[in-house]
């Protein structure tokens, strides 16, 4: 054990649990008045669920002993076996402590998806889904990706035994945290169909300072979340944290010069936008891409989400209320195909399955072509995952609220709560 690397991420555990209060003042700000709490409590109760549900049972099946290279076994069922001062992993912070860390990513990246669905899915509807979502797609994928699964690295088992690893990437979580969760949202949105007047009224931010300040405490609780993926306080760690600053600082600015020049003026939501798209770009790759090409990532995925954005909503006519996809789907597949270009396996060795290859720029395929199957298999098994979420939560409720409760507004029938209980005007 190093004390350092102990400390250090105990702190970045906590900055990533901040990211959840965080995302509900994000995409809180950016609803109406009248669905503001069940916005934010859509990501808030999500966050004592998930850490009850990887506590019994989630962290077992994301790194407990590989079952054909898809799920984890039971060996940790119950937090049982897990150690408090020693690592059967090589790490030098103990397995609970890293258990603990990868606890977070289970509270954040479910919440993401609510931000698609924002205004209509019903609260007891949503609650058995995220449940069942975490198992059934969740789960799996981290396993996949950092417990030993096929997506990453290995010579024994692999995908049902076959042998078959994709040798793919992924430093902080572009598959598993935010492709998984922008496609379930996409998923989602398509299934719960348009918002009651959407296309028909103007449907603008509420609160915009609440906007920037979820930003803000995104972009903080993102160091963590990028910083800690190194699991050691060590170079690869300072790597991480600096090509998420340059990455999302330029993604600002990228997204900035976008709104100047579509509308004649800058955004502070377009700004807030632009800087979290920027880290959701560079997390696959933040351990693994030089400096230079963080900038470029962040540069590019600000016009690549804003025309994705503009494809989904004005072509395909999909109501996706928060950009959940337009961003952290879109973002995230950016993210891990320029990995594949950018990456160099010297950078980050034998950190969440360091790379195999350099990235196509340095003429190397096998990297690239790793990362682009990978994306692939996630977005199956979310696609898929979500439609049997879906299915199953069917049997017992109807997805969506009624024409008058989303008249009326979420906040009030939903929780019988008002964000502004003297406001009397109309919403």
């Amino acid at each position: 054990m190093n004390s350092g690397s102990v400390s250090f991420i105990i702190i970045c555990s906590a900055l990533v649990f901040l990211m959840t209060p965080a995302l509900a003042f994000f995409y809180g700000g950016l609803v109406r008045r009248k669905n503001v709490l069940n916005t934010m409590f859509a990501t808030m109760f999500i966050a004592g669920t998930a850490i009850v549900m990887w506590i019994l049972f989630g962290y077992s099946l994301s790194f407990g002993s590989d079952v054909g290279g898809v799920i984890g076994g039971f060996d940790f069922l119950g937090f049982n076996n897990v150690s408090i001062s020693e690592s059967t992993r090589g790490l030098e912070i103990p397995d609970a402590l890293f258990a603990g860390f990868q606890m977070m990513f289970a509270v954040i990246t479910p919440a993401l998806i609510t931000g698609a669905i924002a205004g209509r899915m019903k609260f007891k509807a949503l609650v058995p889904f995220i449940c069942l979502w975490s198992i059934v797609v969740y789960y799996p994928l981290a396993h996949m990706v950092w417990g030993g699964g096929f997506l990453g690295a290995g010579t024994d088992g692999g995908l049902f035994g076959t042998g078959l690893y994709l040798d793919s990437v992924d430093f902080a979580g572009g598959n598993v945290v935010h492709i998984s969760s922008g496609i379930t949202g996409l998923v989602l949105a398509i299934i719960l169909g348009k918002r009651r007047d959407y296309e028909r009224s103007a449907y603008k931010p509420h609160n915009i300072p609440f906007v920037l300040l979820g930003a803000a405490l995104l972009w903080f609780g993102w160091f963590g979340f990028n910083a800690g993926s190194a699991l050691a306080a060590n170079g690869t760690a300072v790597h991480a944290f600096m090509t998420s600053a340059v990455s999302s600082a330029a993604a600002l600015i990228s997204w900035m010069f976008i709104d100047v020049v579509k509308t004649g003026k800058p955004t502070l939501v377009g700004c807030s936008t632009g800087l979290v798209v920027g880290l959701v770009a560079i997390t696959p790759g933040a351990g693994f891409v030089p400096m230079w090409s963080a900038i470029l990532i962040g540069l590019l995925v600000s016009p690549i989400c804003y025309f994705g954005v503009n494809l989904i909503k004005r072509v395909f006519k999909i109501d996706d209320a928060l950009d959940a996809f337009g961003c952290h789907g879109i973002g995230g597949i950016w993210g891990g195909i320029a990995t594949g270009l950018f990456g160099v396996k010297e950078l980050a060795p034998g950190v969440s399955s360091g790379a195999k290859w350099n990235g196509l720029i340095y003429g190397e395929t096998g990297l690239f072509f790793a990362q682009i199957e990978s994306i692939l298999v996630t977005v199956l098994v979310a696609v898929v995952g979500t439609l049997i979420c879906v299915g199953i939560v069917r049997l017992f409720t109807k997805l969506r609220v009624s024409e008058m409760d989303e008249r009326v507004g979420m906040d009030i029938t939903q929780h019988g709560e008002s964000a502004y209980p003297s406001f009397n005007g109309l919403d």
